[in-house]
């Protein structure tokens, strides 16, 4: 067994290490989120200089991104079942990064989009790998939780973005904003080979006293991954479920900004702050509160995973509606923390449940069918969607269209919650001991 293997499992049972691996995925993580939702709050300027419309905004933020993330991430995943994951994590974060930097030399609609095709590509081979290590690295009990906390490089991906891409917009202009954020990126990628190592498949799983394989076991057949999952019920209800609420969570961290400014009157300043600062406390907040309850009262209760992120929905659907009506900037705000926060505690609960409906030598490809379903249509839809329902509109509600397409939108936080109810009653039959 190498040195790295040998150092990794080490960590994995209860070392220190794990957490310097765990803050490195969530770094990596950060900028995957940071280069994919810059470009909702540098979607005025970009609209202004290039003549878009709200639908080709939607599709070069949804549609574009998403064609190639998605079905590059199940290839992918099935690779990193056989091979180093964190080579495959390096090479992806060079990749959209570097693209990132191309968007920024863009000309116009199709060649912006074409770039943001090439961040697609690149972040494919991001987030699958990651699921994967953490269950490698936290003992079943501390998943939820452990992932819960990877997850915060979303808020804090989009926060930094909508921050740093707004000021730098403001003060410089749109281009160099993607350039300084892309540039970053490739600067982090040798940095976060040289630190993660890729620990044992499955060695947190084996029970007290249990002896070590002389080998790893050989990843299946991808053929064989399929007929593992996709029998399950709970593996379709969590996917749509999630993919559900990421309409809502992609479309509505994409083009509130936007609201902010038509309904609002924010300028880009005061957006990148007032946005980011939601972003990141609501996000953080919302995403530990999901991982909490799902490691509390999962451990008792396999339902848990599906009906805590549930009730979050239900819960958040009237308060962001309340928010967008309210006169007070700052009652606004505390009220948008609510939905902010809850919309995103599904991470922690739905993706530890994903990890153990199959054996580990499975979890990658299987996150990755479980990201395909979930950024295809939340990606590619959502964005899509609150921009064609806004141009739409537009002849009626004229500046006030995009807050009608947010109205019509939040509905998919009532079907994703109906999802997850009917899931938590299949998951402790789907579940993988």
């Amino acid at each position: 067994m190498s040195e790295d293997v040998n150092k990794a499992e080490t960590a994995g049972r209860g070392g220190r290490y794990r957490y310097v691996v765990l803050a490195m995925l969530i770094l990596a993580y950060t900028f995957n989120f940071l280069d994919r939702q810059i470009l909702g709050i540098l979607a005025g300027s970009i609209k202004a200089e290039l003549h878009l419309t709200d639908t080709q905004l939607g599709l070069m933020g949804g549609v574009a991104f998403a064609a190639l993330y998605t079905t590059l991430g199940v290839p992918l995943a099935w690779l990193a079942d056989r091979v180093s994951r964190t080579w495959i994590m390096t090479v992806a974060l060079t990749v959209w990064s570097g693209f990132t930097v191309a968007c920024g030399l863009a000309g116009g609609f199709w060649s912006l989009f074409l770039a943001r095709m090439g961040v697609g590509v690149g972040e494919a081979g991001g987030v699958a790998p990651a699921y994967s290590l953490i269950a490698d690295y936290f003992p079943k009990e501390q998943r939820a939780r452990a992932l819960a906390v990877y997850s915060f490089g979303i808020p804090l991906g989009t926060a930094l973005g909508v921050l740093f891409g707004g000021l730098i917009a403001a003060y410089v202009d749109w281009r160099f904003a993607f350039i300084a954020v892309g540039s970053a990126g490739v600067l982090l990628a040798p940095i976060f080979k040289w630190v993660v190592k890729d620990p044992v498949r499955g060695g947190l799983d084996r029970t007290p006293g249990e002896v070590a394989p002389a080998e790893p076991p050989k990843a299946p057949a991808f053929g064989k991954v399929l007929a593992t999952i996709m029998p399950k019920p709970s593996f379709w209800l969590l996917s749509f479920g999630a993919a559900c609420s990421s309409i809502c969570g992609y479309g509505v961290a994409f083009w509130l900004p936007t609201f902010f400014q038509r309904s609002f009157g924010l300028s880009l300043t005061d957006r990148a702050l007032y946005y980011s600062a939601l972003s990141l406390i609501g996000g953080v907040a919302g995403i530990w509160l999901g991982g909490v309850l799902a490691d509390r009262f999962g451990a008792k209760n396999k339902a848990a995973y599906a009906l805590a992120p549930a009730i979050c929905f239900l819960v958040a659907l009237p308060c962001f509606l309340l928010a967008m009506n309210v006169q007070s900037m700052v009652v606004a705000f505390l009220l948008f923390l609510i939905p902010t926060g809850l919309n995103l505690a599904w991470l922690g609960p739905v993706v530890a449940a994903v990890q153990h409906l199959a054996p580990a030598s499975m979890r990658t490809t299987t996150s990755a069918l479980f990201l395909l379903i979930n950024n295809l249509l939340g990606l590619a839809v959502g964005l899509w969607f609150f921009g064609y329902v806004s141009d739409l509109l537009t002849p009626r509600y004229g500046a006030e269209s995009m807050r009608y397409a947010l109205y019509y939108g939040l509905g998919f936080y009532v079907l994703a919650a109906a999802l997850l109810i009917i899931a938590s009653r299949r998951l402790q039959k789907d579940w993988a001991e």
